[in-house]
């Protein structure tokens, strides 16, 4: 069964699996212990870590390690903040970070303190002039992911981090999903990223922290991993997680050219096999292992669970799933469609075959739903119009894809530059609608309350 979701974790890499059995053996003992056992253990450590060190680009007595990526980032942040507190309580951060961050930013704002969030173009990409220009004096922290999660979107972290140096501010990168891929660029100050990503074990995070940035950690005070982790080091899954992102990176170059030839090919086909879809994301600056596209009409978990029964393992960003009440936040600051939102992350050794099976069972899939959900043929536009006057469109109570297929059966109810009007209470209505507009070249007139819910304008323009 293809395992297409790497970009959530990868599975365990063989060098991890021998090195975690191995050192359960020999990496039980107490570290910090002078007697033959606990020096065994902390040859063992040290050794992770300065493999560790090297693959992120740092000192090894720079780097600690965590319990998982999550507690890396919240470390790093809580751990900044509170060393530059004098400097003020300003936090700046992209609107597309991993939730780690957003929610970390969430709290300190709770806390009293101040978030800017930038904006990022319709690709996902932050603009590093846009950056820049939100550091202020008393600016505490910045934040970057060094590629996105969900699109794949590789941000500028050198040119962030050259305006943050130049305004004092130290940088926090979040390397979850690139530092497989090689070392962050830029003169960054925190690092951040998990084993799991790459195909160690999970429950082993990574937190870098230059010298000379000011870092208080935060909680109750630890003897071990520099006082920024407490608790007993799991030193075989350390270890694993070393040796696995050390075999990952041998061999990198040669597997991102692959997969990005594959990703290439999908980026390419899934758009002409299935009509009206939308693939997000940089088509060059990006991860060489991860595409999103997203199908108009199409209802999210409907769409997995059809990709699962043909034996696809792959994720979503749409709000049309059990487990997301709201749209993905990274598809709403981008702007684009979310509905029937499909993310396939590669992971190493992924066959031309198993990609090309993939495509085979897309299309049908992707027309089986839009079929039972009584959308209108792709690509196709009614007559003329019925009558001159506005329609009104009410799908309240009703969740995606529901609203923006009956706007797509309205709008050709109308003449042009007639307006339809489409009432809902689904969140998802707020960023699907003025998608479809975009690309169906319509006019999205904008949003007003209405009883019960929210009134979207439509004018057609064609």
């Amino acid at each position: 069964m293809p395992y297409f979701d790497a970009a959530s974790s990868a599975p365990l890499h063989p060098v991890a699996r021998q090195a975690l059995q191995a050192s359960l053996d020999e990496g039980w003992a107490d570290p910090a212990r002078l007697y033959r056992e606990g020096r065994r253990a902390r040859l063992l450590l040290d050794a992770a870590r300065e493999a560790a060190a090297e693959a992120v680009g740092c000192r090894p007595d720079e780097l600690s390690f965590t319990s998982s990526g999550t507690r890396a980032v919240h470390s790093g942040i809580y751990g900044s903040l509170s060393g530059r507190r004098r400097v003020g309580g300003h936090l700046v951060v992209s609107a597309v970070e991993h939730s780690s961050v957003l929610h970390s930013a969430a709290f300190h704002e709770a806390g009293g303190g101040s978030v800017t969030e930038v904006a990022v173009d319709r690709a996902g990409r932050v603009s590093p002039d846009a950056y820049a220009a939100a550091l202020r004096p008393d600016t505490a922290l910045a934040c970057l992911q060094s590629a996105n999660h969900e699109v794949g979107t590789v941000q500028p972290v050198a040119e962030v981090a050259e305006a943050c140096r130049a305004a004092g501010v130290p940088l926090l990168v979040d390397a979850a999903q690139s530092l497989a891929w090689g070392p962050v660029e830029g003169d960054w100050s925190i690092l951040a990223a998990s084993a799991h990503k790459w195909g160690g074990p999970a429950g082993v995070g990574l937190l870098a922290v230059r010298k000379g940035v000011r870092f208080a950690p935060q909680g109750p005070a630890d003897e071990r991993e520099s006082g920024r982790a407490a608790g007993f080091e799991n030193i075989p899954a350390i270890v694993a997680a070393a040796a696995s992102l050390r075999a990952v990176r041998a061999g990198a170059e040669a597997e991102a050219a692959r997969l990005r030839g594959l990703v290439d090919l999908i980026r390419a086909r899934v758009v002409e096999l299935v009509p009206d879809v939308e693939v997000v994301g940089d088509p060059v600056r990006r991860l060489p292992h991860l595409v999103t596209f997203s199908c108009l009409y199409v209802d999210g978990e409907t769409l997995l669970h059809e990709l699962d029964r043909a034996e696809f393992s792959v994720s979503s960003g749409s709000s049309c799933t059990s487990s997301i009440l709201t749209p993905s936040h990274v598809l709403r600051a981008m702007g684009v469609l979310s509905e029937g939102n499909v993310r396939v992350s590669l992971p190493p050794g992924t066959s031309a075959e198993e990609v090309d099976r993939f495509l085979d069972v897309l299309p049908g899939a992707v027309a089986s739903i839009r079929t039972r959900l009584g959308a209108p043929v792709a690509r196709s536009v009614p007559g003329d119009a019925e009558d001159a006057g506005d329609t009104v469109v009410d799908s309240l109570g009703r969740l995606c894809p529901i609203p923006v297929i009956e706007l797509a059966k309205a709008i050709g109810r109308v003449p042009v530059g007639g307006v339809v009007t489409v009432l809902a209470d689904d969140e998802a209505a707020r960023l699907d609608i003025p998608a479809w507009c975009e690309m169906r070249g319509q006019e999205y007139v904008g949003e007003h309350p209405a009883a019960g819910g929210t009134a979207y304008r439509v004018r057609r323009t064609s």
